[in-house]
């Protein structure tokens, strides 16, 4: 799972994984450690028909609807999103580069735009 957080925007990427494991459990999380203080993101399922997120003790929680998650899991839906209050909210699947990158990808979605790319 990572995050991108720009003004008031905050993007989860997924991979085939954090799906799965999402869809079965219900709940993800990750963290950066500073040192002195740790920064949480997490994605909680919620029984609800929007996305939508808090910010409490150094954790970033977004909630998301079961049914998201199954669209996610199930279909190929590439994700979702939704303004909640002045915060843009946005899930989405992981896909692979399509530049050169150092990271693995090997849990990533398969670009949709690859084929345009390569021609």
């Amino acid at each position: 799972m990572k995050i991108r957080i720009k003004t008031n925007s905050i993007r989860y990427r997924l991979t085939k994984s954090d799906i799965a494991n999402l869809e079965k459990h219900g709940h993800l999380q990750d963290s950066v450690d500073f040192g002195l203080q740790k920064l949480v993101y997490e994605i909680q399922t919620v029984n609800d028909n929007v996305l939508s997120a808090t910010y409490s003790n150094h954790t970033i929680s977004l909630f998301m609807p079961e049914s998201m998650i199954n669209e996610l899991a199930n279909t190929d839906k590439v994700g979702f999103e939704n303004a909640d209050n002045k915060l843009h909210l946005l899930v989405e699947k992981d896909f692979t580069c399509l530049d050169n990158v150092t990271e693995d990808q090997s849990d990533n979605y398969p670009n949709p735009l690859a084929d345009e790319y390569n021609d």
